[in-house]
């Protein structure tokens, strides 16, 4: 007989990376971003969850994979390019165990990395180089929920069109649709950044849910009764669920989160750095300038130089995810006991990350999600592990409120998506999404082919301009130089075509190279636009 809980349990996990594909060049840079997500969290979780269903542990994980994700995993040449990329770390990894056999310090943490560097080739050719097919079956058992995003990580409130608003939603579905056979129940807006009149459009393109971050809810409209320990409904009925902070905190704080643990692997120090420069050159890009390839022999260890950090111990680690996770477990019961006493019904705690804290920033992360789970399975009965969609199956009757404006950004707002470091990139974004309105609008019944495949490719253009991560990136400083060639290469191109489509003078042959190149969406019709 199922056990009643006291109260329920919701893992989110945002899977997403910016669109990063260059035919042009034979490796690149930022591409790694990808191979590095593929081989570093996206394998190791689907390992895990493949795992569970295997040993009959019952678990459900919520995750958002972004359409800019998922056109990437379905990309022939990233495909190849990855495969490259793992074989080249496995081949690395050989060579480690081999180096450090008279070295006990490190053989260990070498024999780990071939272990399951040649366990993520295995899952990767097995399906194909593919993985939304792996998510796709995952998904299918009723384990995993896979939810949207907009279509290229556009940050919705900073849009002044409403129907650029509508297209980053209405391809996301669509897209979704073609690549996981059903339509999307849920959409992670980008940044979590909401305003009033978005869950409108949400209805309008049938998506039933979405998540906001905690002071959305709490200055909401009324006020909300069960504060963000159950969702609400917006006015039109699209229900919203919200970030709980006090798990937040448990695995993102700096000073008290789980993965600053002085046991767990240190991620700036890697051997792309620290080895023989002639030993490592055949894993480092054609440039050969030294990078990190992944492969990292210390710990945390404490506030310390990097030449300080001691040797890495790959069971200290795993015993240390352990205890986090019997931690995690005994915080969330005491939280849900606690809140069981003070309100009417079963809470919710909706817990909200970036997948790939698990595993790329986060070494040890899926190995405490693994433990998290079977504790909760095998060691409690306060708690229950549940989906969104799932939730409001069971509790259909929820307070309707107004959310008020918010991000998950610093600070709350949308000050990091605008900015003195960044501002200058909207005129361009609203000028391009009324260029595409109007042309979209004014060719709406053409049966001109050309004409059809330059008014697609404009409206990639103008999506990957619309990415998030663009401003995102210049507020950080991080890869500043990048982000802005991408935004203006997207403005140039996007321009190009709006003039060629009003002049009936298409180039074909940049067309043709452009399709090739910013591929984004195979199957986009540009009257999402209109």
């Amino acid at each position: 007989m199922p056990m009643k809980p006291k109260g329920y349990w919701c893992l989110v996990l945002h899977a997403h990376l910016p669109y990063v594909r260059h035919p042009e060049y034979d490796d690149f840079l930022e591409e790694d971003w990808f191979y590095e997500g593929v081989v570093e969290t996206y394998i190791p979780l689907l390992t895990i969850f493949e795992k569970f269903l295997e040993e009959g542990i019952d678990f459900r994980v919520t995750m958002s994979i972004t359409p800019p994700l998922a056109n990437m995993f379905c990309d022939e040449l990233l495909q190849k390019r990855c495969l490259r990329y793992i074989n080249s770390l496995c081949e690395l990894a050989e060579k480690e165990t081999w180096r450090n056999r008279y070295i006990p310090e490190f053989l260990e943490t070498a024999k780990m990395y071939e272990a399951k560097l040649k366990n993520a080739r295995r899952m990767f050719e097995k399906y194909h180089c593919n993985l939304i097919t792996a998510f796709r079956n995952l998904q299918d058992t009723g384990k995993l929920e896979i939810v949207t995003c907009c279509a290229t990580h556009g940050f919705l409130p900073l849009k002044v069109h409403e129907k650029a608003v509508r297209a980053q939603v209405r391809i996301a579905r669509e897209d979704y649709q073609e690549k996981f056979g059903r339509p999307p129940r849920g959409i992670w807006l980008s940044e979590c950044a909401y305003t009033p009149g978005i869950d409108q459009i949400l209805k309008e393109e049938k998506i039933s849910y979405f998540f906001l971050e905690s002071h959305g809810i709490i200055y909401g409209t009324p006020r909300p009764k069960y504060g963000v320990f159950a969702p609400v409904y917006c006015p039109s009925g699209v229900a919203a669920f919200a970030r709980d902070m006090e798990t937040a905190h448990q695995v993102w704080s700096a000073e008290t989160g789980y993965p600053g643990d002085p046991n767990y692997r240190e991620f700036y120090r890697d051997v792309g750095y620290d080895l023989d420069y002639d030993y490592i050159k055949p894993h480092l890009h054609s440039d050969g300038v030294r990078r990190n390839v992944g492969i990292k022999y210390y710990r945390i260890t404490g506030k310390v130089g990097l030449n300080d950090k001691q040797p890495y111990n790959p069971q200290w680690a795993l015993d240390k995810a352990a205890s986090h996770a019997g931690n995690f477990m005994f915080n969330r019961e005491q939280q849900i006991k606690h809140l069981h006493g003070y309100i009417s019904k079963e809470p919710l705690i909706v817990s909200m990350y970036d997948a790939e804290l698990y595993g790329h920033w986060w070494y040890e992360g899926p190995d405490f999600i693994n433990y998290l789970f079977r504790k909760i399975f095998y060691d409690q009965k306060t708690i229950v592990p549940i989906t969104p969609s799932e939730y409001l199956e069971k509790f259909p009757k929820n307070q309707v409120i107004s959310p008020a404006a918010s991000s998950w950004g610093d600070k709350g707002y949308y000050e990091v998506w605008l900015n003195g470091t960044n501002d200058w990139i909207y005129r361009h974004l609203h000028k391009m999404a009324e260029r595409m309105i109007e042309i979209a609008e004014n060719n709406s019944n053409t049966t001109d082919s050309l004409k059809v495949r330059a008014l697609n490719q404009a409206a990639r253009e103008l999506l990957l301009a619309q990415s998030s991560d663009w401003a995102f990136i210049m507020t950080t400083k991080t890869m500043v130089e990048y982000a802005e060639k991408r935004t203006r290469e997207h403005i140039l191109e996007f321009t190009s075509l709006y003039e060629q489509v009003k002049n009936s003078t298409i180039d074909e042959g940049h067309l043709r190279w452009l399709e090739g190149k910013d591929n984004i969406f195979p199957n986009i019709d540009f009257k999402a636009f209109a």
